[in-house]
């Protein structure tokens, strides 16, 4: 045999052990309908969310990866569901604000320095942005199912809004938040326990990782923040009692539990123009409401779904 056939036999051999060996290493995590999830699925996610949150990496890898699991299926239901509204390949959408606000969130100032970011963690901008896409495209889809069913009291806005352009000064509290559901298999006291325990353990940003069913949880609970004649009278009356560093007992609302941690407190100075204040109040319950409709609609096409963990 010349040693140029060698060569070639060679290359082919290992390309064909290369690939068998790939092959026997990709398995299928989740099959959702006719969709599959796999382990790379799992692992890139598990990059992704310790990017938005680097207190992860403080927890054993298996139950970022459990994380990781249910935010990979979680977006994958959605897709599917968005698939019927919307061609997902060939959408256009405008994301450049989206993304800037999403950086922000991770303390960076601009688009080149959240890109370095990401490839320290070997992500890409694009698989962010699609993330981002398939986010507003369900955005949309919530609104345009459930707007009609919004109910705001615009009397009493309107009556939070004289007050604080009288005062002349605004509180802000910097929040974060864990919310959640009881579970049918254990009673409420036992999962509130169980979030208590956790959040004396690793921390309450962490525990949101780990329990907290809102959006927020990929930032570690973060809201940022949010003036306080946006907060309800029932959050409210907690803050009272409460100190920086400090998080309120469970909130019901509606069919979930809400907990919020105050990470700062500032007061600014402020001119305010009521309608348009009004309006961004109005905005905000908006916003509330909305969100809860996108719980509930989520967990009945989840139900409704054919989930296999293989």
């Amino acid at each position: 045999m010349s040693k140029i056939k060698f060569i070639l036999y060679l290359c082919l051999f290992l390309i064909m052990n290369f690939k068998s060996y790939a092959n026997e290493n990709i398995y299928i995590v989740y099959k959702i309908n006719n969709e599959i999830i796999t382990n790379t699925d799992i692992e890139k996610e598990y990059r992704y969310l310790v990017s938005l949150n680097n207190e992860l990496k403080a927890l054993e890898k298996q139950r970022v990866i459990e994380l990781s699991k249910e935010s990979a299926l979680r977006e994958k239901i959605k897709k599917i569901e968005l698939a019927k509204y919307f061609d997902l390949e060939t959408i256009n959408i405008k994301i450049d604000n989206y993304l800037e606000n999403f950086y922000r969130n991770l303390k960076i100032t601009n688009k080149n320095d959240f890109e370095e970011y990401l490839e320290q963690n070997n992500i890409s901008l694009d698989y962010v942005k699609k993330k981002i896409e398939i986010e507003i495209l369900w955005n949309q889809l919530i609104y345009d199912r459930y707007i009609g069913q919004i109910n705001i009291d615009k009397n009493k806005i309107k009556e939070k809004v004289k007050k604080l352009i009288s005062t002349n000064k605004q509180k802000k509290y910097s929040l974060s938040e864990i919310l959640f559901n009881k579970e049918n298999n254990l009673n409420f006291e036992t999962k509130l326990e169980n979030i208590n325990q956790s959040i004396g353990k690793i921390g309450f940003n962490n525990t949101a990782n780990i329990y907290s069913i809102s959006e927020s949880s990929k930032f570690g609970g973060k809201i940022g923040w949010i003036e306080e004649q946006k907060l309800s009278t029932k959050i409210l009356e907690q803050f009272k009692t409460l100190e920086v560093g400090q998080y309120t007992s469970p909130i019901q609302v509606g069919s979930s539990f809400l907990i919020l941690k105050i990470e700062e407190i500032k007061y600014e100075k402020v001119m305010l123009n009521e309608n348009e204040e009004l309006n961004k109040m109005v905005q905000f319950e908006t916003s509330k409401q909305l969100e809860q409709f996108s719980k509930i609609f989520y967990g009945k096409i989840k139900i409704n779904s054919l989930i296999n963990e293989l």
